[in-house]
């Protein structure tokens, strides 16, 4: 299946919008491919602000997000990979979702598995199957 974050994105930046609020991006800005103002990154993040009054030309699409802004009264083009976005919430009351890694996907915090044993599967899934299990998140 397809990366379900760029939908995410899309539906959250409009639920925010249509709740009068303000979109935050947080962003991982030490990624490759990340293009932000550097003299805004703070411990190698930064927050943007991508609603319709701050940015123009706004694109949320599989590989990521673009938007044309000014910082420091200068125009400037930015491009986020995907991956690189942490968050989206909303400015006035924090609500939002924060992002962790894809299903499927593997985290790079994580050794890799060693040579010729099978991955663990998970208790919940007596089947077998290997099929992917829900949990509750807090």
């Amino acid at each position: 299946m397809t990366p379900s974050r760029p939908y995410l994105m899309r539906a959250l930046n409009e639920w925010i919008l249509d709740n009068d609020c303000t979109p935050y991006v947080l962003v991982d800005a030490g990624l490759p491919n990340v293009q932000v103002p550097d003299d805004y990154v703070n411990n190698g993040q930064i927050v943007l602000n991508i609603s319709p009054s701050a940015v123009r030309s706004l694109l949320i699409n599989q590989e990521g997000l673009s938007f044309n802004a000014r910082f420091g009264g200068v125009p400037m083009d930015i491009y986020v990979p995907l991956i690189a976005i942490l968050a989206i919430y909303a400015k006035e009351n924090g609500q939002g979702m924060v992002f962790g890694s894809e299903a499927g996907a593997p985290d790079p915090d994580d050794p890799p598995p060693p040579p010729g044993k099978p991955e663990k599967t998970s208790k919940s899934d007596s089947s077998g199957s290997g099929r992917p299990s829900l949990k509750v998140v807090k």
